[in-house]
């Protein structure tokens, strides 16, 4: 007769859209989520110290969320839009979506949670960032992942960073935050994976730090080995999309005008970008034709407006002509399923893909940590 296999109680802070919840479910692997955390990039001036002094006074982690929801009421008037796509995707009680993670006790989950999972936000240390590193606000929330570990104490944690931050301020910073892994008491590795090791057409390194409580899950945990890349960014578009809005006129690569079907006076790209973006390689997607073995391939276009990989600034061509991806493919793209519900605007849309963890990295690292762990059995 067959065991039934554990449910993981997991819980995430910097959750995004859920990356790791659809590693899980792709995975078919039971799980219940105990909280997951995330303010939408909606900030508010308050003094953090004296508000979380008042929060550890309440009792129980719902009486400690309304208090949070009330002060976010007062102060900012911005509409949080990761909620609104996490809440229409996953079985999670309301009262279980945390605002602020500088305004989560974690004391409140403590022993209650196997897996805990985030990223701080990257653009601290990010190439494309101010590489303000802990100087800047969203650099110290480190310190706030790390004081959740210490508060909760999960039996696994994971941590997802840019693969840029081990070489912010000449690796003062990486070094710095491997002294607070190594003084939470846990046995953790790290390692920088790639995306297009893992089965999606993208080069996107990340850094994952693993750490264990147990040291035999820990000694047993290797990650996963890579996979041969057999599928280009032509396998993730949308058959029937239309080849695209932009035309070349007068040496310019310009929108057209649906209503009227003429280009419009604004620029967008040059005839030496459209001859770029049209060759057959890419350095962040795979295109059809690209030598994908090769570590380094032509660049894809992007432009100076969003940067997030995922944006409407990443172009392809169909048929010859110059697109922008869809939001659809923009998460296929990083490993969402045509299943996952798209339910802000486009705009937020794309930036919700491009701020994600590629899925089937996680998908791929989870299997080792569950083994590990032997939570399959």
């Amino acid at each position: 007769m067959s065991q039934k296999r554990k449910v993981i109680k997991l819980a995430t802070v910097f959750s995004g859209i859920g990356a790791v919840e659809q590693a899980l479910m792709r995975l078919e692997v039971p799980f219940e989520t105990v909280f997951a955390c995330d303010n939408g990039e909606r900030h508010i001036d308050i003094d953090y110290d004296a508000e979380m002094k008042k929060i550890r006074k309440l009792s129980g982690a719902k009486e400690k969320k309304k208090y949070t929801e009330r002060l976010y009421e007062k102060k900012s008037r911005k509409i949080n839009f990761v909620k609104q796509s996490y809440l229409a995707n996953y079985k999670i009680k309301k009262d279980n979506f945390f605002e602020d993670v500088k305004l989560l006790d974690g004391t409140d989950f403590n022993g209650n949670v196997d897996l805990f999972v985030g990223g701080s936000p990257c653009q601290s240390f990010s190439v494309i960032g101010t590489k303000g590193g802990f100087n800047d606000t969203r650099g110290t929330l480190f310190y706030e992942y790390a004081r959740l570990i210490k508060e909760i104490q999960p039996k696994v944690f994971i941590y997802e960073n840019v693969y840029g931050l081990t070489r912010h301020d000449k690796g003062k910073t990486w070094n710095i935050m491997q002294q607070v892994f190594s003084e939470l008491g846990y046995h953790y590795t790290f390692k920088i994976l790639d995306s297009r090791n893992y089965g999606i057409p993208q080069g996107r390194r990340r850094i994952f730090v693993v750490g264990f409580k147990d040291e035999a899950a820990y000694k047993k945990f290797k990650f996963p080995e890579e996979i041969k890349l057999k599928y280009t960014m032509q396998d993730f578009l949308e058959d029937n999309t239309a080849p695209g809005s932009l035309q070349s006129v007068n040496g310019k690569l310009v929108k057209v005008n649906k209503l009227r079907g003429k280009p419009e006076e604004k620029y967008y790209l040059s005839e030496k970008l459209i001859a770029y973006c049209l060759s057959p390689g890419t350095k962040n997607f795979m295109h059809a034709g690209a030598k994908i073995d090769l570590p380094v391939a032509r660049a894809l276009l992007s432009t100076m407006g969003n940067l997030h990989r995922s944006s409407v600034n990443n172009y392809v061509t169909t048929n010859g002509r110059v697109r922008a991806l869809t939001i659809r493919e923009a998460h296929r793209l990083m490993g969402f399923p045509d299943s996952y519900n798209i339910v802000v605007s486009k705009a937020q849309a794309y930036k919700q893909a491009g701020n994600s963890i590629v899925v089937d990295v996680l998908i791929n690292l989870a299997r080792e940590i569950i083994n590990a762990e032997k939570w399959n059995k």
